[in-house]
């Protein structure tokens, strides 16, 4: 492997093989629950969206004891090979710093589960502690602080990526010279314009997904595979080549 810079992005097929169902696919959160009921500005506004959404929390609906899978490891040991420039995710179960990578990282346009933040007075609590509140009867917990609408820390409907991390993203795409797509149909946008990026800056494109994704003609390399699978041995044959430098 020549490249230099290589930039990751994943989607919900990396993890849908950890146990963490697609939120569209069958069996997943959106099947059980109208997502017009969980947008931001409903959040916002309405104590009973409040309620409804704290009770999906609750049940589990959107956290997980998931651990990472060959595809997340086969990553971490991409960086540990010094291969890896940064991943970019559209997950939110924060599965790649479970299997080793650091926070700064791996970028998470959607956000992730493992805080909750008070929109009022920016305060973060661990996601476990408000479950605690939660399990002890709260229907809507708020922020200790001040009283303020909590949040957890995971892009909703109607609610904008989070500018930084989007930006940071953005120009890792555009720097990048390999870009591998793992898990990901490319269908949500802004996220999907990433492999664009890359591939307007001239940088070759790998994708892994088991189905069609709009940029798959302009792939270098196309595995209809799973990623667990494909990803341990894509490893391998970059190990080997590492060593024979």
């Amino acid at each position: 492997m020549n490249a230099k810079r290589v930039v990751v992005f994943t989607g919900a097929g990396i993890s849908t093989e950890s146990g963490i169902p697609d939120f569209r696919s069958p069996g997943g959160i959106w099947e059980r629950f109208d997502p017009e009921d969980f947008t931001y500005q409903r959040l916002m506004k309405s104590p009973e969206s409040r309620k409804k959404w704290w009770r999906v929390f609750q049940e589990r609906g959107l956290t997980t004891e998931a651990e990472p899978n060959p595809a997340h490891l086969a990553i971490a040991e991409l960086d540990r090979l010094g291969k890896l420039d940064c991943v970019i995710t559209q997950n939110i179960d924060s599965l790649h710093q479970k299997a080793g990578l650091p926070d700064d990282k791996v970028f998470e346009l959607h956000g992730n589960m493992r805080w909750v933040v008070c929109l009022n007075c920016g305060k973060r609590y661990p996601v476990e502690q408000i479950k605690a509140r939660l399990d002890e009867g709260e229907e809507i917990p708020d922020c200790e602080a001040c009283h303020g609408i909590l949040k957890p820390n995971m892009v909703l409907f109607g609610e904008m990526l989070p500018e930084p991390v989007l930006k940071e993203a953005t120009h890792r795409s555009e720097r990048a010279d390999l870009f591998i797509v793992i898990g990901s149909t490319l269908i949500v946008y802004p996220a999907a314009y990433m492999p664009v990026y890359a591939l307007d800056a001239g940088a070759k494109l790998v994708i892994v997904n088991l189905s069609p994704t709009p940029v798959d003609n302009q792939a270098t390399v196309l595995i209809r595979a799973k990623a667990g699978e494909a990803m341990p041995k894509v490893i391998q044959r970059v190990k080997e080549k590492v060593r024979a430098v």
